[in-house]
């Protein structure tokens, strides 16, 4: 399995893979004219994120976004994994283990990074098991939002 950085000309699997990722969490069609411009613009200005992929045998297995929060209290950036995908055929086998452990690696690496945070739908219980199995946990804080 490769972990790396996606790149633009993956955009249109990306978007096909958040489209499905979100019918298949919360029942909700994203409209793939929002969507689209969306994961386009992440490329365009990496101060929005990064995507990073998994690829098993060239072919994209799963990916994730992460985006960047200023921490003053840290006096540095926490990296929030967004947007996590996983093709079904490859489920199980590690694939979100692989990125995980790869942001991990370089949060740890760096200067800049201090932590890893992410969000998840309460009523998604395997991927509440799956993060908890990384050793992250979701005791500490809440999420509020408001969104428009």
């Amino acid at each position: 399995m490769n972990i790396r950085r996606g790149i633009a000309a993956e955009a249109q699997q990306i978007i096909n893979f958040q489209i499905e990722m979100a019918r298949e969490t919360e029942s909700v069609a994203l409209d793939r004219n929002i969507i689209a411009p969306g994961v386009k613009a992440v490329f365009e200005d990496e101060s929005k994120g990064w995507y990073f992929v998994a690829e098993v045998d060239g072919v994209i297995a799963g990916s994730l976004l992460t985006t960047f929060e200023w921490s003053d209290w840290r006096n540095a950036t926490i990296l929030w994994i967004q947007s996590v995908f996983v093709n079904k055929e490859f489920r199980g086998q590690g694939v979100y283990r692989a990125l995980y452990e790869h942001i991990q690696e370089m949060v740890n690496a760096s200067d800049q990074f201090v932590g890893i945070r992410l969000y998840v739908d309460k009523t998604n219980a395997d991927a509440l098991k799956v993060y908890q199995k990384l050793g992250m946990d979701s005791e500490h804080y809440g999420m509020c939002e408001w969104i428009k």
